[in-house]
């Protein structure tokens, strides 16, 4: 990751999140049966990727919230410093050239052929209202010292600012794989 200060990267991550909200939000428009199909028997649906996004929401959102009012108020100009295994799971999730590499989950956050509505979607919209708050919100704590547990282990923490990174991207890259699932 280049050095940029705290806000610079929050700034990136606040136009990386309007940009998956609004794609969402243009997907709202299709039938239910045209969200719930799949391309193939053992892939998600449209609705099945954003499901996915709203289990880890569920998760992320209450710790990411909890580790900033956990923090004491700052004006934050610092240089963010990303964690190695932060970084790491950063660049796991991140997209490479609009490429989605297949990976597998974590049970709890599989969302395979659950029953789905299209408040799938509203909730994931909501969701992004809060994400987008808490990233403002972030502006005014250190985001390198705070941390967060992640949903793999709860002995585990990482940086505050990797999680977000972290969210930011893994949501970028559900919402291209929803988009991908809708144009074929």
């Amino acid at each position: 990751m280049a050095k940029m200060t705290s806000n610079q990267l929050i700034d990136d991550l606040l136009v990386t999140t309007k940009n998956s909200t609004q794609a969402v939000q243009k997907l709202k428009q299709f039938e239910l049966l045209k969200l719930s199909e799949r391309n193939a028997p053992n892939e998600w649906s449209i609705l099945e990727c954003i499901e996915h996004l709203n289990l880890y929401g569920s998760f992320y959102l209450p710790a990411i919230e909890k580790a900033i009012l956990s923090q004491k108020t700052i004006h934050n100009s610092c240089v963010f410093k990303s964690g190695i295994l932060g970084n790491y799971f950063v660049n796991l999730v991140k997209l490479k050239q609009a490429k989605i590499k297949k990976m597998s989950t974590a049970k709890t956050m599989d969302p395979f052929e659950k029953q789905l509505t299209i408040t799938t979607i509203d909730r994931f919209l909501k969701q992004q209202e809060r994400l987008k708050s808490l990233l403002e919100q972030a502006r005014y704590v250190d985001i390198t010292k705070a941390k967060t547990p992640i949903s793999i282990s709860r002995f585990i923490k990482l940086r505050l600012g990797d999680i977000l990174r972290f969210m930011v991207y893994h949501i970028e890259r559900h919402v291209a794989q929803a988009n991908k699932i809708h144009s074929n």
